[in-house]
């Protein structure tokens, strides 16, 4: 049996310059198809289905207020900058952008829902479910009525968390919570909506609770001394150890005849 003979030399150079004149020819091919993908009309956008669960925007503004900054076609469009586009329209608060073949940008909404006003009076922000800030037209908001909540930048979720531990705590009083503001010290205030304002003071959490908990249930046996009920508390300070502090409306420790004598006019001097 005899031994296959080598392949030639110039055989294997022919092979190998077939093999890549093949590759190339091959590459310029579909970089052809690819320019021509890139640049032919039919891939241009012409739709943008908006899906999602809208209150503040609808269908025809979104595309009206974005279309205009979309470039590209279907294969060159920066997805990432089309979600922000959407994203900075009011009210939207996430956007997730697919492209659906052949000209489609298909985009699913998540709107802000408003739980609260944030910061003082007089500015557009509100706080959404995950204690996220936004700004937006107050005149838009649907809530007959949302509490206040107010404290230093980036802790719009404890607010928000300590405002949902406090709701059901006042409910045996059958108050709601108006304003809820932590101070730069850390310090806790509220005011219900029957204006009663109150100081819970500092500390962890459970320790503002458990403060907020024992006047909620020995308010009323402290305002019956009185004949009052825990509606005409004017104020509460409860940063003391041991009990707390309340100012009743129509209520003075002031004496009657000390009152008298404070309204009397001063005595005038005589001069000779």
């Amino acid at each position: 049996m005899s031994a296959a003979l080598p392949t030639p030399l110039d055989v294997r150079l022919m092979n190998a310059t077939a093999s890549a004149l093949f590759v190339a020819l091959a590459a310029l091919g579909l970089a052809a198809v690819l320019w021509w993908g890139l640049r032919h009309p039919m891939f241009s956008i012409v739709a943008i289905q908006v899906q999602g669960d809208l209150t503040h925007n609808n269908a025809v503004t979104l595309r009206a207020n974005v279309a205009h900054r979309l470039s590209g076609n279907l294969f060159t469009l920066d997805l990432a900058a089309a979600r922000t586009a959407f994203e900075g329209v009011p009210w939207v608060r996430k956007a997730l952008v697919r492209r659906e073949f052949p000209n489609r940008l298909n985009v699913q909404l998540q709107e802000h829902l408003p739980v609260a006003y944030w910061g003082d009076e007089g500015e557009s922000l509100l706080l959404n479910t995950f204690g996220e800030v936004f700004e937006a037209n107050l005149g838009d908001v649907e809530a007959d009525k949302l509490p206040r909540l107010s404290g230093p930048q980036g802790q719009s979720a404890q607010l928000l968390a300590m405002y949902r531990h406090l709701l059901p705590v006042f409910e045996p009083l059958d108050a709601a919570i108006e304003q809820l503001e932590l101070t730069d010290r850390g310090s806790w205030r509220v005011q219900l909506d029957g204006g009663t304002a109150m100081e819970l003071g500092r500390g962890t959490a459970q320790e503002v609770l458990e403060r907020t908990r024992r006047y909620v249930s020995t308010v009323s046996q402290a305002t019956a001394l009185y004949r009052r009920k825990p509606d005409s508390v004017e104020s509460a300070d409860l940063r003391h150890g041991n009990g707390y502090a309340l100012r009743l409306r129509g209520v003075t420790t002031v004496s009657a005849e000390a009152v008298k004598e404070a309204a009397k006019p001063p005595p005038t001097k005589r001069t000779h």
